[in-house]
């Protein structure tokens, strides 16, 4: 795995693996369920990706959209490509709704609706973030059954 990867606590935020993709555990909520979809190359450009990286991406996205809609019931979900600080190609998947929901001892209100996600307000996981992630995973495996 890559560097951008293993900031973001892989193995122990690994929600979903595919061939050429991970989903992990955002470690910093702004919305619950927020999650990083990340790049298992070492390319650190969106065009660099092989095609077959980017052909995965459907299968992928369709499989965080189901899950995210069951477990947290999203009006809108948002793939932000913030490559500034960490190099490799990777999502910050942010699904949006009004209000605040709550989940495995994790309350998180979406402080920048109807407009931008506010990163600065994510809820930062520490002892939850096992917990957190159990629970998503398994809306993932209802979805990959």
């Amino acid at each position: 795995m890559n560097a951008t990867i293993e900031k973001f606590g892989y193995p122990a935020t690994l929600i979903a693996e595919f061939e050429r993709w991970v989903v992990l555990l955002r470690p910093a909520q702004p919305t619950l369920g927020s999650l990083v979809l990340a790049a298992k190359s070492d390319a650190t450009a969106f065009g660099d990706l092989p095609a077959e990286a980017h052909a995965e991406l459907k299968t992928v996205t369709a499989t965080i959209e189901a899950a995210l809609i069951s477990a947290v019931d999203y009006s809108k979900i948002n793939y932000l490509m913030l490559m500034m600080v960490d190099p490799h190609v990777h999502f910050h998947v942010i699904p949006r709704y009004e209000g605040k929901r709550s989940a495995a001892g994790v309350t998180v209100t979406d402080a920048g609706w109807p407009g931008q996600p506010d990163l600065s307000q994510a809820v930062k996981l520490d002892s939850e973030v096992d917990s957190l992630r159990d629970w998503l995973k398994g809306w993932f495996d209802k979805v990959v059954a």
